[in-house]
């Protein structure tokens, strides 16, 4: 689904690992269900279900091994 040069991306996780990108947008991330932990500039972040976090733009940010659940992100 795309408006407006946007993108909604539907992303399950079952403990693996999602390597560090960086982008030169802001990226919305909503847990609809299990827990993600990401690290961002450094920084480790645990996100619920129910939960939304947003990623700023041009910041180094990761999925660490263990996330579960599905997000969904808003590039």
């Amino acid at each position: 689904m795309q408006a407006r040069n946007s993108k909604l991306k539907l992303l399950q996780l079952d403990h693996e690992s999602h390597s560090e990108e960086r982008h030169d947008h802001a990226e919305g991330l909503y847990v609809a269900r299990g827990q993600i932990n990401l690290i961002v500039d450094e920084k480790r972040v645990a996100v619920n279900a129910g939960g939304w976090f947003v990623v700023p733009a041009g910041a180094l940010h990761s999925v660490e091994a263990g996330s579960t659940g599905t997000v969904v992100i808003f590039d």
